[in-house]
């Protein structure tokens, strides 16, 4: 079964799905970065702009720009948190509209394994930060099935509910980053998992943002007959770890990756 190709079009669908997860592992891996103030950052797949407001309150940037190829996303970016302070834009991480070294730290969050040339995507990266600049990225670990998603995929593979590829699984994990920002020439990489745990006030809750109407699981769930759908759940359910008073606690994992552009151009 072939990937599907997948569009963040719905800005508040994401945000639902998405929004705890990323703003939780956005601090750690911003932190990781440990870079001083004062810098200019290019934000590179923004969505609704997480990285970005992360960015903004922890590092006292000179500047943060940030692109996404989806129009809803970078119009919900400018209308958030990060609105006034960043400059947000529509643009593809292939072909960065930007000068040769116009930044000193070029980072993306949860995107790059999406990009259908990723390698390209590197090298627009590379070309836009300056000589000694930090190029870092983080995506969750499809791989290994770590996703905020992971559990719902995994209680439907045991339903025999046939599961969409994520695109990009293959490129997920710690070893393909690794290949890929050696591939594109960078310097002192180091690598780290990053570990979040969230809890969901209720099954209602979870299932509510586990099915953005955009993701090709939720197409899938709303093709299946009215009473299998309804035993689907109920296997969901079974399957999540359950708390004090109904609540849901998991963990999903995040693969990050950092590197600085050498002084020689890459050959």
């Amino acid at each position: 079964m072939n990937a599907p190709v997948l569009r963040f079009e719905d800005s508040a669908e994401y945000e639902r799905f998405m929004g705890r997860w990323t703003r939780a592992v956005a601090r750690v891996f911003v932190d990781w970065l440990a870079v001083r103030p004062g810098l200019r950052w290019l934000d590179v797949g923004c969505g609704t702009g997480i990285l970005a407001e992360t960015v903004l309150h922890l590092c006292a940037p000179r500047s943060v720009d940030a692109i996404d190829v989806e129009p809803a996303q970078v119009a919900a970016a400018a209308r958030g948190p990060a609105g006034a302070r960043a400059r947000f834009a529509i643009g593809d991480a292939r072909r960065l509209a930007y000068a040769d070294a116009t930044f000193d730290v070029v980072a993306s969050a949860l995107v790059i394994n999406f990009v259908s040339d990723r390698v390209l995507a590197m090298a627009e990266m590379r070309r836009v930060a300056h000589i000694g600049g930090l190029v870092a990225a983080y995506v969750w670990d499809f791989a290994e099935d770590l996703s905020p998603s992971g559990p719902l995929r995994k209680a439907m593979r045991r339903f025999g509910a046939e599961v969409p590829p994520i695109p990009g699984t293959e490129a997920s994990g710690v070893g393909a980053l690794q290949s890929l920002f050696e591939a594109t020439e960078l310097d002192d990489i180091e690598t780290r998992t990053i570990d979040f745990c969230l809890t969901y006030e209720n099954f209602e809750d979870f299932w509510q943002a586990q099915t953005p109407a955009y993701a090709p699981t939720t197409t899938t769930i709303n093709a299946i007959k009215p009473n299998d759908r309804v035993n689907l759940m109920r296997a969901v359910e079974r399957s999540l770890p359950c708390g004090p008073g109904g609540t849901i606690e998991y963990c999903a994992r995040a693969n990050a990756i950092k590197a600085r552009v050498p002084d020689s151009n890459p050959s």
